[in-house]
């Protein structure tokens, strides 16, 4: 009979090491694939794990955030990583993912670390020491959790053990938000930064209240699309402002009150006023009487500085629907939104406007015998997008305007047209061509698409409304394959005062630079790598003159890469 013993002592008891959290008791959903799998995708490149690491692990050591920008200075700080995925019912297998981008190639050239565990709750650990790295790691890129099937929702935790000589923040836990509180309706109250004309507002909910067809919109980036948002459908702040809406309106979704959210991660005013057509009104199907804008955090990036978003605001607010607009402005985790760069539009148009950022930020600083109501860790998902808290503090912004409209005298509607556009308003009238409608518009003198003559795998996609199911974007695009030898050009005959130029943004190496020639001189180089990810850009390639027949091209500076041309944004 062989002697028992106690349980053995691992060589290095990695428990005992100090930690912090950089994801912690967050919520996750299983966005479906096509093979009927589900992945929750959380990007961590482009400063994303130091501001977890801040956000969530509480690190204040500028040296310890910095190192997480690499490689390199992850493998020296990191010793091991631990993971744990809960989820309500029977435990599923999960597999656990962390990719590191490569320097060639960042989604195929580096390492990517991977553990199989169970949704049970219980912690496993990978050693870093016991991969084999790439040697074209560049930067950490992203965390997977990858799931037998779509639409499973967890909660998971992911914290980093130091290697020797490191120290950690002690890891704190934060208080849940008590959303009836006083504190927390001072906090919104402080949200309604202008009522301005509340008269379309008003309109809607009667509208609404008598039994009539109402819609209500949703256009704007990835906040919008309902990122951070677990599941990403009916916990975004658009949902919720929806239900709002239909609450006070004392109707629901399933009566009179439509739903669209045209929301696309990435994407500026410059590319929402070529996809507002599409997106809000479905090609005239749709006629909405209320529109939330929100690009309060995407315009950083407008070449024009606020000319598209005035131009988009007036578009929508003297299109023939005449819907209430109203002004969103949400906020990164530093801070930052463009709200001081943009409201001059809502005050010259007296629109009304909603401000997260002056709502949370200050309160952020304060402790609960102070006035604080929500801490950043519990508001924000990552450095960019709310939690599902953050999502329901914007919609209740929103709904705290709805209610304040209702309960105010109708001021009769107000005429913007004779107003001075304060950031200027040359692209109000601008529309999108692309294949599905380039032969029946009279603006299009002639058009030869060459070699790019095929429909692109690669357009970005984004879950529309109510749809966990994500849907690509500018469908009606012209791709070239890339070829070994002959030209690749688009040409075009055009009228209109002004061009601009739809393409695909991407990190693949595989995908070409393109030059844009108006009457043939050269415009605008397009570099799809810049931005450094596969989603939609526009460009401006002419503006400023008289409607007049332009001769355009596009030209791939190497014929043997790949191109996605979205198509053209004029004004006849």
């Amino acid at each position: 009979m062989s002697e028992s013993r106690g349980p053995v002592a691992p060589k290095d008891p990695t428990a005992k090491r100090p930690f912090y959290y950089v994801m912690r008791d967050k919520d996750i959903c299983a966005s479906p694939m096509p093979d009927g799998k589900g992945i929750q995708h959380i990007f961590e490149s482009d400063g994303r794990l130091k501001a977890s690491a801040k956000l969530v692990g509480s690190v204040e050591d500028e040296e310890m955030l910095k190192e997480l920008d690499t490689v390199a200075g992850f493998r020296k700080q990191i010793h091991s990583i631990g993971v744990s995925v809960q989820k309500s019912g029977e435990p599923v297998k999960v597999k656990f993912c962390f990719q590191m981008y490569g320097h060639k190639d960042p989604y195929n050239s580096g390492t990517t670390l991977t553990m199989d565990l169970d949704s049970d709750g219980m912690e496993l650990v990978m050693d870093l020491s016991q991969y084999e790295w790439s040697d074209d790691d560049n930067v950490p890129g992203q965390i997977r959790f990858e799931f037998p099937e779509g639409g499973i929702t967890a909660k998971a935790s992911v914290c980093f053990y130091l290697n020797d000589g490191y120290t950690a923040p002690e890891q704190k836990d934060d208080k849940e938000v008590n959303t009836s509180s006083e504190d927390y309706k001072k906090m919104i109250g402080k949200s309604l930064m202008q009522l301005g004309n509340v008269h379309r507002i008003k309109k809607a909910l009667a509208k609404a209240r008598s039994g009539e067809r109402t819609e209500v919109a949703f256009i704007g980036g990835s906040i919008t699309q309902g990122a951070g948002a677990i599941p990403i459908n009916v916990n975004c702040y658009a949902y919720n402002a929806f239900k709002g809406f239909c609450d006070l309106a004392g109707k629901g979704y399933e009566d009179n009150i439509g739903y669209t959210k045209a929301g696309v991660g990435g994407t500026p005013s410059e590319v929402g006023i070529l996809r507002y057509a599409h997106d809000v009104l479905d090609d005239g199907k749709k006629s909405p009487d209320v529109v939330i804008v929100e690009f309060a955090v995407n315009d950083e990036g407008d070449e024009t500085k606020g000319e598209f978003f005035d131009s988009l605001v007036r578009k929508i607010y003297n299109s023939p629907q005449k819907p209430a607009v109203i002004i969103l402005y949400s906020v990164f985790v530093d801070g930052y939104n463009l709200q001081d760069r943009l409201k001059c539009v809502g005050e010259a148009y007296n629109i009304p406007m909603v401000s997260i950022k002056d709502a949370v930020y200050d309160q952020f600083y304060l402790s609960s015998d102070e006035g604080g109501v929500v801490s950043k860790n519990r508001y924000f998902y990552d450095m960019y997008h709310p939690t599902n808290v953050g999502h329901r503090i914007m919609a209740d912004g929103l709904i705290n305007l709805f209610k304040v409209a209702d309960e105010t005298e109708d001021p009769g509607d107000a005429d913007i047209s004779g107003i001075t556009p304060p950031k200027g308003g040359e692209f109000e009238n601008v529309y999108l061509v692309n294949r599905f409608n380039i032969d029946s518009c009279p603006a299009v003198i002639s058009y030869d698409c060459g070699k790019f003559d095929g429909h692109s795998k690669e357009l970005q996609f984004v879950e529309r409304d109510l749809d966990l199911k994500a849907t690509p974007e500018f469908e009606g695009d012209w791709f070239y394959p890339g070829v070994e030898s002959g030209e690749a050009v688009f040409k075009a005959r055009i009228k209109s005062s002004v061009i601009l130029v739809g393409y695909m943004d991407s990190a693949d190496p595989g995908v070409g630079i393109a030059e844009v020639y108006v009457d043939g001189e050269k415009a605008i180089t397009i570099d799809p790598h810049i931005i450094g990810w596969q989603h939609c850009n526009v460009l401006i390639a002419y503006r400023g003159g008289p409607v007049k027949e332009r001769d355009v091209e596009i030209r791939v500076t190497d014929p043997s890469k790949r191109f996605t041309f979205l198509g053209f944004g004029i004004v006849e």
